[in-house]
């Protein structure tokens, strides 16, 4: 087994930046990277991160109730014009709708961020992208955006806020 370290990529530090790193804080955003993933399903390992994020508050809500709002509200289909923003401002979901601008324009250096989600999101090699709602059925909503690069490696930007 291959122990080295992993050098996270320059579209994953530029996210980071914007977003933050992996975090179980429960609230807020936090990118999470998987440099070399099994070819598995995306949303099974969405969910994970999801879960990961959630930290303590998943057990005392529930399943039931961090599952409740959870939702494929897009999948960029193959051979699309590759436009994160545009794509994420598109999305009919009302749910996700309220979420969007946050990750957007209501954020720190809305353009760096823009910036880091097209590096990260827009690049040709990205063979699936899926973007999902999130929260706990009544105060906490967001978004969770995932993407598989046909390298294997996957990343997810999480928002979760009340």
């Amino acid at each position: 087994m291959d122990k080295r370290k992993h050098k996270k990529p320059a579209y994953i530090a530029m996210l980071e930046a914007s977003y933050g790193p992996p975090s179980q804080a429960g609230f807020g955003s936090a990118v999470f990277y998987e440099p070399l993933t099994a070819a598995g399903d995306l949303e099974k390992q969405a969910v994970g991160k999801y879960r990961y994020f959630v930290g303590d508050l998943w057990e005392r809500f529930g399943e039931e109730a961090w599952m409740s709002v959870w939702k494929e509200v897009y999948t960029r289909p193959a051979g699309a014009h590759q436009d994160i923003a545009s794509e994420l401002r598109n999305i009919a979901d009302f749910d996700a709708q309220l979420s969007i601008p946050m990750i957007l324009d209501n954020i720190e250096n809305p353009l760096a961020a823009q910036q880091a989600l097209s590096a990260a999101f827009d690049e040709p090699s990205v063979d699936d992208l899926r973007v999902y709602t999130t929260g706990d059925g009544e105060a906490m909503s967001g978004v969770l955006v995932a993407a598989r690069r046909s390298s294997g490696e996957a990343y997810y930007v999480l928002f979760l806020l009340d």
